[in-house]
């Protein structure tokens, strides 16, 4: 019997826009640094220099605190720093910690529990701003926890602000949702997310969404079509593998027709080349590359954005048994090249190799970008909220990282050294899987050798994939990191 998990996607706050506080719903009031009495509600009364100073008012970014008491009526006073996007973020998600940890303490003691939020926005914000807030809102609060008891949640959130500013907002909630289903899938325990059932969130994800097509293919398929680095990494778990392909087609495309081929590991044991048990739990989020490519396609066909993409995600379990693959092996991909296996905790090169090739041959975009959770070493490399990004065309880097700065993510450009190309040659195949030297680097050089001199980039988000503390909007778990600059970089092509 599989174990009961949350439903897909989660919950978010519902963000309302309206031109009009409403009575009787607590109110939440934004101060900057050096604000001695900012205004509290719609022609409310002045917060006292005293009264702010007794508070600890600074005005910082994410500096929220509870004024239950003052006879205007508010509730809450958050700090919104210099007004930067990031700082409305992290508010907006300083304040839904905030909110519901004030709701379970008020449950606890069987006092009433509010359930929603309205804030009165200051003239003059900006559509990033708000888009900014609503993020930092619908993923601040964000929870994935198998449990039979339900903690108490901002159901709502009003924004009284102009009515030019809800298209902002609804672009913000779409990314904001697409976060949101990376981090469900990612966080699935591993016992319920085998590659089937990954497979089958993509079809029910993309199910309502009409132009977004979905095919899942299996082992057999796989097998008839010559995937050999999938078929070798799947081939030691009694899970077969599967391959996800995503096609959204508008009828009026602008720019270049992208390929997203994103990594999806549903559990990764190192395989033969078994991983040290401490952090091995964290493996179930291994196929987040896979998730965000998903959840990007899901929120491309949501908005509508004119621009042809396609989506491909090869989906296995690297376990150990008796039919596991071996270093020393040598495997044959789908465009006919062949690698020699050295390090079998290196599979996401080698599923990433057989859907790249498929790409080149079958799909036929105009640029591919790769997405996985790739190398440790790039971890070490740049820490854990940074992604590496390796490419082979400089405008399509610099497009990555602006869209990644746009949407609050944030990507670090890395050499494809020239002097370790001769490393990943073999001498008993075309290539070595792993060979020596900066892991981060070889592992990029190993997978271009399949784009066919298509413009490429690699996003290895080993690092920023999970998180173990929060901080911005990031919880502990999968954190949805690229989702968001998958999206923006499509959107991107259509301005």
């Amino acid at each position: 019997m599989r174990t009961p998990v949350p439903s897909l996607p989660s919950p978010m706050p519902e963000i309302e826009v309206a031109a009009t506080p409403r009575r009787g719903v607590p109110a939440v009031v934004l101060a900057h640094p050096g604000d001695d009495s900012p205004e509290f509600g719609p022609g409310g009364a002045d917060l006292t220099a005293e009264w702010a100073t007794a508070l600890g008012l600074t005005g910082k970014a994410g500096e929220v605190n509870l004024a239950a008491d003052h006879a205007a009526g508010v509730r809450w006073v958050a700090g919104i720093g210099e007004g930067a996007a990031a700082d409305w973020r992290k508010t907006g998600a300083a304040l839904v910690r905030a909110f519901e940890a004030r709701a379970e303490t008020d449950s606890d003691a069987g006092r009433k529990v509010a359930r929603s939020l309205q804030l009165t926005l200051p003239e003059g914000t900006t559509e990033d701003q708000i888009s900014a807030l609503v993020l930092g809102v619908s993923l601040g609060g964000y929870r994935y926890k198998v449990s039979s008891a339900e903690k108490p949640r901002l159901k709502l959130l009003r924004l009284v602000t102009a009515e030019d500013l809800r298209p902002a907002v609804d672009r913000a909630l779409a990314y904001a949702q697409g976060t949101a289903a990376t981090r469900d899938m990612g966080n699935t325990p591993s016992n319920v997310k085998n590659p089937a059932w990954l497979a089958a969130a993509a079809v029910k994800l993309a199910a309502q969404l009409p132009g977004l097509k979905v095919e899942v293919r299996d082992e057999h398929w796989l097998a008839e079509q010559g995937f050999g680095g999938l078929l070798a990494v799947g081939g030691g778990s009694a899970s077969p593998p599967r391959f996800v392909e995503l096609t959204w087609r508008p009828a009026r495309a602008e720019g270049p027709h992208i390929a997203y081929v994103g990594k999806g590991i549903t559990f990764d044991t190192g395989g033969i080349s078994l991983k040290p048990a401490d952090g091995m739990h964290l493996m179930r989020t291994d196929m987040c590359g896979g998730a965000s490519v998903i959840a990007a396609l899901v929120t491309i066909a949501r908005l509508g954005l004119p621009v042809r993409v396609t989506g491909l995600v090869p989906i296995a379990e690297n376990h150990v048994s008796g039919s596991s693959y071996r270093p020393g092996d040598v495997v044959r991909h789908y465009d006919g090249q062949t690698t020699e296996v050295t390090n079998t905790d290196a599979e996401g090169r080698m599923v990433l190799a057989d859907a790249i090739g498929y790409a080149v041959r079958r799909v036929k975009p105009d640029l591919i970008v790769d997405v996985a959770t790739l190398t440790g070493a790039m971890k070490v490399s740049l820490g854990v909220r940074t992604g590496g990004l390796f490419s082979t065309d400089d405008a399509l880097a610099a497009r990555i990282t602006d869209a990644g700065t746009r949407s609050g993510e944030a990507w670090w450009r890395m050499p494809l050294l020239a002097d370790l190309e001769d490393e990943v040659v073999s001498e008993i195949a075309d290539w070595r899987q792993c060979p020596p030297g900066p892991g981060g680097i070889t592992a990029a050089l190993f997978l271009r050798k399949f784009t066919a001199d298509i413009p490429w980039a690699h996003m290895d988000i080993a690092g920023p994939a999970r998180a173990e503390k929060t901080y911005d909007e990031v919880v502990p778990g999968a954190t949805g990191f690229s989702t968001r600059t998958l999206v923006e970089l499509a959107a991107s092509y259509t301005r």
